[in-house]
């Protein structure tokens, strides 16, 4: 068989492995690229197959990095069946169509910019209804229950341990009278995650496809985790502050509830107190996700199943509230009163958390507190690298609030995680390809690999196809082949993205040394000099946009 690495190879978003046997082809996951604007271009990209022909899609779980270009797949031809697990279907049908509404309204405001240049309109990635309509090919199918897709293809979802309904893909594939197990971990989860069980340990497998968020580092220790936040609950509260808290709608706000409800009974009444503080979540998707959760009890672990059956809800306690409405949502920021809000989304890149970022991060009082992976080039990942100004709807905004980052709350397993669940093999693979993480963290994970496993990983190129078989595993592409393979895969065009990247922050930095030159007395002659190479300047972008 061939496999082609259509996304999550070198970077964490985008996953999409694309499988061709001797008599099927078919895609493990179908994600979104988010983060950089080059990163996001790639959605636009066609795909390198005919969508029409493809047989089936198995999705291991309901993030949009995973599953948001499924109805793109839809719209481009795709009718075969999407296998996933009850939860993650049902994850889906609230996802995509929200997902879709992003596209369309994203797309309103590129469609006007382009009508007040001149330009015609273009068309959303896909919109929400056609999301509804490609959440129609899904097909449910429990843990542990082995599916046979066709003579030559078996399939069984385990416990990954990440998301509600998410899974470790067992994988069968006859060829040749011979059989190959591959083995994709989507993504893995953390051991002790609240309402989630443990990821389930897979016992064998040719060749294994590992994510790597955290492939080289290891997350704080879970109790400092807890001490940690209620500790800047309380000192927040006693600024008169309030607490922000971006979170992905679908995952991490349930746990957050979760660990509030959880806590309020372990430290007493000082945080009982503490945990007065009103908790809004801030996110119609996110109230929708948290029905879902409360709809599928068989996927929680043991913890949260007692106090299910001592009648409580762990999703739910005295001070939670949930709002839906745009108005709601705006009362939160002339609220007097110190807040908790977990709001989406959770790289800060749209949805309700930018208003409230762009009302708390200037204020010494607040905090705001992550608790999940952060991209590269996302407004999230430049506030905990530490940024000290942001810019939010046009408006630079100062960082002046608490900025911390609970990793202990990650969805993720840390690097100790991951190679834990490698050694857990009793039958070693052939070869692993390390996927889904950023460069610097593939390469180091792959070193460990190398030295506790004795097997010297993969680390695929995007776009980069191996033939997989029995025997083992070699490139499938010549040099002249990948060259015309990276012409599809649109690599102009993302030089063109990352040229204008460049030029955006160039043209920020010239404004502010020409704005700051202009304080000083100059002569008439010079500002006449000036103001006629901007205005050449501008000729040039209106060309270019022409």
């Amino acid at each position: 068989m061939r496999i082609s690495f259509l996304g999550a190879a070198k970077t964490v978003t985008g996953s999409c492995f694309y499988i061709e046997t001797d008599n099927c082809s078919f895609l493990v996951d179908c994600g979104m690229f988010q983060g950089s604007n080059a990163d996001e271009a790639r959605n636009h990209d066609p795909f390198p197959f005919n969508p029409a022909e493809l047989d089936f899609v198995i999705l291991t779980h309901a993030h949009i990095d995973h599953s948001g270009r499924l109805p793109k797949l839809y719209v481009d031809g795709f009718q075969g069946q999407i296998y996933a697990t009850k939860a993650t279907s049902e994850l889906c049908a609230i996802m995509l169509p929200d997902s879709g509404h992003i596209q369309e309204f994203e797309n309103e405001w590129v469609n006007r910019k382009r009508e007040r240049a001149g330009l015609p309109p273009v068309k959303p990635l896909y919109t929400i209804q056609d999301a509804i309509d490609c959440t129609k090919l899904f097909r449910s199918v429990r843990y542990y229950e082995e599916i046979r897709i066709n003579d030559s293809i078996r399939v069984k979802f385990n416990d990954a341990g990440h998301l509600l309904g998410s899974s470790i893909v067992e994988l069968w594939v006859r060829e040749n009278g011979r059989e190959t197990k591959l083995v994709f971990s989507g993504d893995l989860g953390n051991r002790n995650m609240p309402i989630l069980r443990d990821p389930d340990i897979i016992e064998s497998a040719d060749y294994v496809f590992i994510e790597s968020t955290y492939g080289n580092r290891n997350h704080i220790r879970t109790e400092n985790k807890i001490d940690k936040f209620v500790e800047i609950i309380k000192t927040t509260k006693e600024r008169g502050g309030n607490v922000i808290i971006p979170s992905f709608a679908v995952g991490r706000t349930q746990e957050i509830i979760y660990e509030l409800f959880k806590q309020r009974g372990k430290y007493g009444e000082e945080l009982s107190h503490l945990l007065d503080m009103p908790v809004y979540v801030d996110s119609p998707l996110a109230v929708s996700a948290t029905e879902v959760f409360r709809n599928n009890l068989d996927c929680y672990d043991e913890e949260a199943r007692e106090y299910i059956e001592k009648g409580d809800n762990p999703l739910d306690f005295p001070g939670l509230r949930f709002t839906r409405s745009a108005d709601e949502s705006k009362a939160l920021n002339t609220s007097t009163e110190s807040l908790i809000i977990i709001s989406a989304s959770g790289m800060c890149e749209a949805g309700r958390i930018k208003h409230h970022l762009k009302h708390n991060l200037w204020r010494k009082e607040s905090s705001i507190v992550f608790v999940g992976y952060q991209a590269v080039g996302t407004l999230g990942r430049r506030l905990v690298d530490g940024a000290k100004k942001v810019r939010i709807f046009g408006e630079e905004i100062n960082v002046d609030a608490r900025v911390e980052i609970l990793e202990g709350f990650s969805g993720h397993a840390d690097q100790a995680g991951l190679i834990s669940w490698l050694e857990s093999f009793r039958q070693k693979p052939r070869n692993i390809f390390v996927v889904h993480g950023e460069e610097e963290s593939m390469t180091e994970f792959g070193q460990l690999i190398a030295k506790e496993l004795g097997i010297e990983p993969i680390i695929p190129e995007y776009g980069e196809s191996f033939m997989v078989t029995a025997e083992g595993v070699s490139p499938a592409d010549r040099k002249a082949e990948r060259r015309e393979r990276k012409e599809r895969y649109g690599f102009k065009r993302l030089e063109i993205v990352h040229m204008l990247d460049k030029l955006k922050d160039e043209l920020e930095e010239a404004s502010a040394i020409i704005r700051d030159d202009l304080r000083t007395d100059k002569e008439d002659i010079e500002l006449d000099k000036l103001l006629e190479k901007l205005l050449n300047f501008e000729k040039y972008i209106v060309e270019i946009i022409k």
